[in-house]
């Protein structure tokens, strides 16, 4: 089926040359095709914005071209068909209302959207030309950058710390590159300057008191670009007397757990108390017996009178 495809093709564009040497010794040099340029074969477009796919034809027909615009897919779609600036047919509810044909056969796109992100072919035939004008061109659509800002947990560090991390963050955009400055001036990757593979993480290990400056990142797609505004980092010395009130700070607070939890309190000796019922049960006899010795002198002295 293949072989026959092929076959057939090579065939018809047989005949178009022969055709094209006969009409051209029967009408003195006449070229009987249409002859397309593209001034531009990449066209770029924001999302809600528009784009103009210009294209120009020449032939030597006064007919009114046929104008056909393609997208390019698995499958391809028509966008437009049109005689002249009139569409044939009807148009696909993607592009109802966002289309425009001009008579040289540019097409203009409205309210561009990402899905209108593609290559586009156009055919212009003349019923008079034998060979219809073709041509191809790429549209590429994409979101503008909103204003990007650098994120960091912390705005001050100290001296020597182990690493510091700026986030280059934004809301809108689509392709989107990154790059830093610090100070006015573009940064790339160095020994303690590390950018994450799309550069939108800025690494900046072992702070120096050198890197107390302001920091902007610049955010970059095919349709604009937008800088954030600078932060600055603040770096603060590292002195030898914080670090040795630092030290013997740490000494002091290890040296206090320690004692704190090798020492126990000692026990106090105390005489254990005698049970109350003991000590009453002894008051008790006590107060019988000096009754018993009361009643037995009272007695005596009976006897004796």
């Amino acid at each position: 089926m293949q072989a026959e495809t092929d076959t057939s093709s090579k065939v018809q564009k047989i005949l178009r040359i022969l055709l094209l040497l006969y009409f051209g010794f029967f009408n003195a040099g006449k070229v009987l095709a249409v002859n397309m340029t593209v001034p531009n074969t990449l066209i770029r477009g924001a999302v809600g914005g528009e784009a103009l796919l210009s294209v120009h034809y020449h032939s030597f027909s006064l007919d009114l071209p046929v104008i056909k615009w393609q997208l390019k897919r698995e499958k391809s779609v028509t966008v437009v068909q049109s005689i002249g600036t009139d569409i044939i047919g009807t148009l696909r509810p993607e592009y109802r209302d966002r289309i425009l044909v001009f008579e040289n056969g540019t097409l203009l796109l409205h309210n561009l959207r990402l899905s209108d992100d593609g290559t586009y072919d156009v055919e212009i035939s003349i019923t008079d030309d034998i060979f219809p004008g073709e041509g191809s061109i790429t549209l590429t659509v994409d979101e503008p950058i909103s204003r990007p800002y650098i994120h960091m947990e912390s705005s001050s560090v100290l001296e020597l710390s182990d690493h510091v991390i700026l986030n280059c963050s934004h809301d809108n955009g689509t392709k989107t590159t990154y790059r830093w400055f610090k100070g006015g001036k573009p940064l790339s990757n160095q020994t303690r300057f590390l950018m994450s593979p799309d550069q939108q993480l800025l690494t900046i290990t072992r702070v120096l008191m050198a890197d107390d400056d302001m920091y902007s990142c610049l955010v970059e797609n095919p349709v604009g670009n937008m800088t954030s505004l600078p932060i600055r980092l603040a770096v603060y010395r590292r002195s030898s007397l914080y670090i040795i009130l630092t030290t013997g700070g740490i000494f002091l607070l290890v040296t206090l757990v320690t004692v704190c939890a090798c020492w126990t309190p000692k026990k106090s000796r105390q005489q254990p108390r005698k049970p109350l019922s003991r000590i009453y049960d002894h008051s008790h006899h006590t107060s019988v017996n000096h009754c018993d010795g009361d009643v037995s002198e009272l007695d005596s002295r009976r006897m004796q009178l």
